[in-house]
């Protein structure tokens, strides 16, 4: 796996019934990343990605982006160690 990274990544705003998920699995999927996309009970959008620091730092600055489905009004990140475990990247 070498320089693999884990992203956590919480979106706040409206994110849910927009397509958003679907979105962000476009996006990582054209990245390499591994992980998935689920909504939160809280209104948020939990995004987890496995892959390299690059493509998981260009996610996240996409999820901040102004081109998202719906409107974000905050991204909270934490960066782990990659688990390996994912294969894929689903919609939850």
């Amino acid at each position: 796996m070498g320089d693999d990274t884990r992203l956590t990544a919480w979106v706040k705003g409206r994110v849910q019934g927009v397509g958003f998920r679907w979105w962000t699995r476009a996006r990582a999927l054209e990245l390499g990343l591994a992980g998935w996309a689920r909504n939160m009970d809280d209104g948020r959008v939990e995004v987890v990605a496995e892959g390299s620091r690059e493509a998981c730092v260009k996610l996240l600055e996409l999820l901040r982006g102004c081109d998202t489905p719906g409107k974000v009004t905050g991204v909270v990140e934490r960066w782990s160690e990659a688990r390996g475990s994912l294969g894929g990247f689903l919609e939850r």
